[in-house]
């Protein structure tokens, strides 16, 4: 953190978050993820229904940190080159020539996934995954840090694709956003109708790079690693009997991403909320957005209107959060 020693340096993430508030109005659990995502290098998914500023939060946040940025609008009639780009004839020399797309950039906005198709769907498989895209033979590196967020309306059937399990299991996060509250819409309403403050560029992607690196070595205890699984493998078939009550609605459990990245996404919270140690508390926190995208739903959930939210909730109640030990390091505070 030696990058950050001027008083009103010591806190970027801070500024970040200011910055971006100039504009959004509430939504705090919003910007909180999005910043973890960031930290821990994850791909995150927002639903909600249409003008709650999902897509606004995500620009704003955008302009706030140096790099490139570029948005896609999906729509059903794209073709996985218009993501990734393609390899083009060159009459004059005679060769082909490639064409990188859209997804060469540091900050991607995939507004309105579901529209597209799954053969468009799956062109991002590589790119979230191996941070590369393979054009013919050749392979390309996308750019560092490289971060997909996406966008998705819930409420529309019409003209939408679900997304492929294998795709969304590779998004770290799922958001999911709801209508604010009488006093914040009240405040939305009068800041929308006149002259919106200007927001600032605060971070660059070289501080980015050394956040995350600095979040990468916030401390987390073995038990606390234990306790992630014990949370993820028990939305599988699991032998505790106070959970049984929960294993008819789950087809199928979340998979050891899920478990990573509960590690990953509380130890980047941490790091926000000051801590150089993560606490059972960071990983409790991050489990709903973590974990109810990769639960595939039984028949029985569907027909009885049982929510990924509402099995996850009971399983989170229900597993013991262990006595974490704190480290020798636990007394030392990071700058988030």
């Amino acid at each position: 953190m030696d990058q950050f020693k001027k008083p009103e340096d010591r806190r970027p993430l801070e500024r970040v978050l200011y910055e971006v508030k100039k504009i959004i109005v509430g939504q705090d659990d919003l910007l909180e993820r999005l910043v973890v995502a960031l930290l821990a290098r994850g791909h995150i998914l927002v639903e909600g229904v249409p003008g709650l500023a999902k897509t606004m939060a995500i620009k704003t946040l955008a302009q706030v940190i140096g790099g490139e940025f570029k948005r896609i609008q999906f729509t059903p009639d794209l073709v996985p080159a218009d993501l990734i780009g393609t390899r083009i004839y060159n009459q004059k020399t005679g060769e082909f020539n490639t064409s990188l797309g859209p997804v060469f950039t540091n900050l991607l906005l995939a507004d309105e996934i579901n529209r597209a198709p799954a053969k468009v769907q799956s062109a991002l498989l590589e790119v979230m995954q191996e941070r590369q895209v393979t054009i013919g033979r050749e392979t390309f590196q996308v750019p560092n840090p490289f971060l997909v967020l996406a966008t998705q309306n819930p409420i529309e059937a019409e003209g939408t694709y679900a997304l492929p399990e294998a795709q969304v299991d590779r998004f770290m996060l799922k958001v999911l956003v709801g209508y604010p509250s009488a006093t914040e819409e009240f405040v939305i309403v009068e800041r929308m109708t006149g002259v919106l403050q200007a927001v600032q560029r605060v971070l660059s992607t070289e501080q980015l790079v050394v956040l995350q690196q600095a979040a990468d070595k916030v401390y987390v205890d073995p038990a606390l690693m234990e306790y992630a699984v014990r949370l993820v493998t028990a939305t599988r078939k699991s032998p505790d009997p106070s959970l049984k009550e929960v294993a008819p609605y789950i087809m199928f459990g979340a998979s050891p991403r899920a478990s990573i990245n509960l590690i990953l996404a509380g130890r980047a919270l941490a790091f926000l909320r000051g801590r150089a140690y993560a606490l059972p508390q960071d990983v409790r926190d991050m489990a709903l957005d973590v974990m109810r995208h990769r639960l595939v739903l039984s028949y029985e959930a569907l027909s009885d209107n049982v929510t990924s939210d509402e099995l996850l909730r009971k399983i989170i109640d229900r597993i013991p959060v262990p006595e974490v030990p704190l480290h020798e390091r636990a007394n030392v505070r990071v700058n988030a």
